[in-house]
Parts: C-alpha cells; sequence; structure tokens
C-alpha cells in the first residue's frame, strides 16, 4: 500500500499493510531531524510517515491593520506575539478582538470575515498533484476555539454563564462564516479531500474545561452542523481534543465525529484499551504517543515499548489507528526517540 491507501484503509476500519503514522512537530525539533539526517533530506520518506497533504485557499479580501511591533495579525483581528519559552518559540494570542464587546450591537460592529475574501481556485491543483500518493486534511471549524481567541479564554468561558444570547449570537456569526467558507472549499475541491477539521479543546489535563450542559447547549449544534457538511461532501470529520475529554465522547459520536486525536492516555479516563473498547467501532483514534513525559524524557527503549503498547491497545483488531505523537513533538525532544518511534511503528505495527 502506498500511503493514502494506508491512511484510508484505517479510516474505513479496513485492516492496512500497517499501522499509517502521521506527525506534528514545532520547527525547532523539526530542524534538530533535518540536522541529523541532512538538510534536503526527505525525513516523511526515511521514517516511513504517512502524514497527510494539507492545503487552503489565498487570502485576497481587505489589507489587514497594521500589527504593531513584534507581533502579527490575521483577517480575524487577532493579533499574536512569539514568547520564547528557553527551548523553542510559540505564538501566544497578545490581543483579542471582541474582548471588551458587551452587547450584541458591539458584536455587529464587528468586521466578521466573509468568504468572499479567500480565492478557492488554486487548492484542487494542490491537491491533485498529491492526491493518488497522500491523504488530504484541509479546513478548520472549531467554535470555542474561536469564541475563545475573539473574547479571550476567561471571557468564553463565563459568557454562555452570564450572557447567553451574547454568546449564541457570537457563535451563530462564527458558524455562518465556517459553514460558507468550508462549503466552498469543499465544492471547489470536491473529491479530493478525504478529512476535515470539526474540532475544539473540551478537556484540561485533569478533567473537562466546559460542562456538558454548556457544551451540548452552545458548541454541539454548530459541531453537528459542520459534520454534515463535511460528510455531504464525502470527507470524514478529524477532531482534535486535548485532554481528558472522555466525557464528551458519546456526544461527539452524536455530531458526527469519524476521528479523535490525540489520545492524552495519561490523562484521567483515556486509556487506551478503554477507549478502543467502548468506542473502536465507531472512531479511528490518532496519536496515542506521549509528548510530556515519554518522548522528551524516556529513553529509547521506553517509546519503543510505548509504540507497541499503542498498536496493541488502539489497533487491537488491525485497523482504527494513525499512530502518531499526542500533540507536537516539542523542541527538548532527543532526535533518537523521534527515530524509535516511527522505526517502532513500521516494524512492529505490520498486519
Amino acid at each position: 500500500m502506498n500511503s493514502r491507501q494506508r491512511v484510508m484503509a484505517a479510516l474505513s476500519h479496513q485492516v492496512p499493510d500497517r499501522v499509517p503514522t502521521d506527525i506534528w512537530i514545532v520547527p525547532e525539533a523539526r530542524q534538530k531531524l533535518l540536522a541529523h539526517f541532512g538538510r534536503g533530506a526527505d525525513v516523511h520518506a526515511l521514517l516511513h510517515i504517512d502524514a497527510p497533504i494539507q492545503a487552503g485557499p489565498e487570502y485576497v479580501g481587505p489589507a489587514l491593520p497594521e500589527a504593531g511591533v513584534g507581533q502579527t495579525v490575521n483577517y480575524w483581528g487577532i493579533r499574536t506575539r512569539k514568547m520564547d519559552y528557553g527551548c523553542g518559540e510559540y505564538d501566544e494570542i497578545s490581543f483579542s478582538p471582541l474582548a471588551d464587546a458587551e452587547t450584541i450591537d458591539d458584536l455587529e460592529a464587528y468586521a466578521w470575515p466573509r468568504a468572499e475574501w479567500f480565492d478557492f481556485s488554486g487548492m484542487s491543483e494542490r491537491l491533485s498533484e498529491c492526491h493518488m500518493e497522500k491523504a488530504t486534511l484541509c479546513g478548520y471549524m472549531a467554535p470555542f476555539t474561536y469564541h475563545a481567541y475573539l473574547r479571550g479564554l476567561e471571557n468564553a468561558l463565563t459568557d454562555p454563564l452570564l450572557a447567553p444570547e451574547f454568546t449564541e449570537h457570537l457563535l451563530r456569526r462564527l458558524g455562518e462564516f465556517f459553514y460558507e467558507y468550508h462549503r466552498r472549499m469543499f465544492q471547489v475541491a470536491e473529491g479530493l479531500i478525504d478529512m476535515a477539521h470539526v474540532t475544539d479543546d473540551y478537556g484540561m489535563q485533569t478533567g473537562p474545561l466546559i460542562s456538558l450542559e454548556v457544551f451540548r447547549r452552545f458548541y454541539k449544534p454548530h459541531l453537528k452542523r459542520f459534520c454534515g457538511l463535511t460528510h455531504e461532501f464525502g470527507a470524514k470529520v478529524f477532531h482534535h481534543d486535548d485532554g481528558a475529554m472522555r466525557d464528551f465522547i458519546p456526544d461527539l459520536i452524536e455530531a458526527g465525529i469519524d476521528i479523535l486525536n490525540p489520545i492524552q492516555w495519561r490523562c484521567p479516563g483515556m486509556e487506551m484499551a478503554g477507549l478502543k473498547r467502548d468506542y473502536g467501532r465507531q472512531l479511528v483514534f490518532h496519536g496515542g504517543i506521549d509528548n510530556q513525559q515519554t518522548l522528551p524524557f524516556g529513553s529509547e527503549a521506553d517509546v519503543r515499548a510505548e509504540v507497541r503498547t499503542a498498536i496493541d491497545a488502539l489497533a487491537a483488531d488491525k485497523t482504527g489507528y494513525i499512530l502518531a505523537p499526542c500533540h507536537n513533538i516539542q523542541a527538548n525532544t532527543p532526535v533518537g526517540n523521534i527515530i524509535a518511534m516511527y522505526e517502532e511503528a513500521y516494524h512492529y505495527g505490520r498486519f
């Protein structure tokens, strides 16, 4: 099988020739891999990584505002600033454009993005070039995430409780943009998109970030609509959701998700064997290799052992699993551990 066939078999709950693999990695760690293998090396080929190809439209909308010194700004008006944490840099939000909004009139005064601001015409050519060899993953529909980006996390957590009508209006405007943007994307690239992100983060390290009641009233209806749109065009729904979020899984399945990432198995309720037992017929699992302890601080033997454990648990029926790190491989991860993860998956994950 080639990479696309392997991934698509796992997504269809058919048995591939081996467990497919993906990689999420910060730039500093990727540079360490390139230094190890040599500049210009095809790391994906060397490590047998089946990562999907991603593509998006070109922004052709109004000129973006000035960001300020040391900051960047996007078409939402959200500003970020690079923060150096000693071993790596991250773009952290420095300005949320709706943080001070108080009324629905304030929301209406905001310049909501429009699908007309994007040129989708180049996506088909980009995706056609690789579609026979690689699976494709496009789009990003994330209502809670963008609620937090636009309002700030504290406001996003309290808005549903203190201002429910305001919250519903904000999410309705978010949803209108996400739906139309992705509808046009799917139409232009019809038949070329295998997966699309319908995603959010509802879990913390120790438990849920929001209540099920808040999720069901405010966010689930939008996720269900986005999942329906994705399925209408024959694509699978990829749902990223960090932390201890098991309580949400039945509702997410009902909403229509197909793939669950990242499977942080050290968090309460996220034990791999239990997830496979309870939800393996309905979901494909993506991730599973711990990047908080095992990858950065474990030995190569520890990494290899965890790869075998993940395959035994999440691919217990020889399908329905794409092995990958639990979120981005961090800059402090030894190159040997990264190589060990993919080498072990390549050899142990054969069926």
